[in-house]
């Protein structure tokens, strides 16, 4: 998986940001809805519409239960969500399936457990997302890396392209970055990733 898994993740809500980047290489769209299953569901069925046919993976935040119903490729656990070992148990062994962390040590674990992938972060400082703990910087996400070898890492929080040179990591994730203008944006994360 790790070699062509998707190093730009477009965490979002919008349709508008899935049809500015779907089809570009490199993408995987990751829908996710803070309000409730309902509104989940019916975008994440919009973003598979869109996305499907242009080969582009699409993935759920938080909501397992949402990506089985609409036939997503994948979820993705954080902190507060299913354990990764009983996501894995309800998607099955084919889905993808990634998980946060924040440190080497459940790094591991989450691996062990099922995870195909792993978000890492906050690496910088970030408004996108309440609550959040104090940035990592990138050392950090380089030793979550280190840690995990063969499995994709994706550094998350406050991560524009100009920093993506400063990230030893497989990609990037990234919701702010993609709302004004998404395919531009593809494009720059993209430039910097080479």
């Amino acid at each position: 998986m790790h070699t062509s898994f998707p190093r730009i993740h477009v965490i979002t809500d919008s349709i508008d940001v899935v049809r500015g980047v779907a089809g570009q290489p490199e993408i995987a769209v990751q829908i996710r809805v803070k309000s409730n299953d309902a509104e989940a569901y019916a975008l994440t069925v919009a973003a598979i519409d869109v996305c499907r046919p242009m080969g582009t993976i699409v993935l759920v935040n938080d909501r397992a239960g949402v990506a089985l119903a609409a036939g997503a490729d994948g979820v993705h656990v954080g902190a507060d969500d299913l354990p990764v070992e009983a996501a894995r148990r309800v998607l099955g062994p084919a889905a993808i399936l990634g998980a946060t962390c924040r440190n080497p040590e459940a790094a591991r674990a989450a691996v062990r457990d099922g995870a195909g992938y792993l978000g890492a972060g906050p690496v910088f400082a970030t408004a996108t997302k309440d609550g959040l703990p104090p940035p990592l910087g990138p050392a950090a996400i380089a030793a979550v890396a280190a840690a995990v070898p063969g499995t994709p890492v994706l550094a998350i929080g406050g991560v524009t392209a100009e920093r993506v040179p400063l990230l030893a990591a497989h990609g990037v994730a990234a919701v702010s970055a993609f709302a004004a203008d998404p395919k531009g944006a593809a494009a720059a994360f993209l430039e910097a990733l080479r």
